[in-house]
């Protein structure tokens, strides 16, 4: 194939899904430490241009005890979502989730992407990414309780309510990496990054296929 017969061919690909690049889809129960986990990732990993963690936009205000996200009210972020602002987005607990449009160029650029999700976004972000890999992080009703006590931002029956929604069938994840993250949060933390390590090397390869 010429150089221009090669570019005419890019040309005429469909801008989704996007087929080079990885995107690494964190999900699980809330209380898992998903977040514990990627923070754990972005700590030993630096600011490499490989791997790229996704803030997240919330309609929830920062907490300085949480996740950092960017934080938009219900109006904006629905302006925002009209107006193709977003990769993909989804409704949980009451609130709005969003990824940024622009992460659609780091995963085009052959990176990998990083993101605390919703199970249920994960058909979309399918439909976006030809290379998705599900790192999906548990544990055991027990543990999951008692973080979610611990955080004090809601009540013993929005606790359970959310341990219930954890357990719905509708919600697994066909094909995904499980990490159990009930002991010693350095194994979690090691499987992790033996994940995106792989998605790394997945990535290297994947315009090839």
């Amino acid at each position: 194939m010429t150089a221009s017969a090669g570019i005419e061919a890019a040309m005429e690909e469909p801008a989704f899904p996007v087929r080079c690049g990885v995107f690494v889809a964190v999900v699980g129960p809330s209380g898992a430490g998903k977040d514990t986990l990627i923070d754990h990732a972005r700590a030993r990993l630096g600011a490499g241009d490989d791997v790229v963690f996704v803030r997240r936009i919330i309609t929830r205000q920062a907490d300085p005890a949480a996740e950092d996200h960017d934080t938009l009210d219900t109006d904006a972020f629905e302006a925002a979502r009209r107006d193709g602002c977003f990769a993909v987005d989804w409704q949980a607990n009451g609130l709005s989730y969003a990824l940024p449009a622009d992460i659609d160029g780091v995963v085009r650029a052959g990176r990998v992407a990083v993101a605390n999700v919703s199970r249920a976004a994960v058909p979309a972000l399918r439909r976006r990414y030809r290379n998705v890999l599900v790192v999906l992080v548990t544990a055991p009703a027990e543990v999951l309780a008692d973080r979610l006590a611990r955080r004090g931002r809601e009540s013993r029956a929005a606790v359970l309510e959310r341990l219930e929604r954890g357990r719905a069938p509708a919600l697994a994840v066909d094909g995904a990496t499980v990490i159990d993250n009930s002991g010693a949060p350095e194994e979690a933390g090691r499987r992790f990054l033996a994940a995106l390590r792989r998605a790394v090397a997945w990535s290297a390869l994947s315009d090839q296929v």
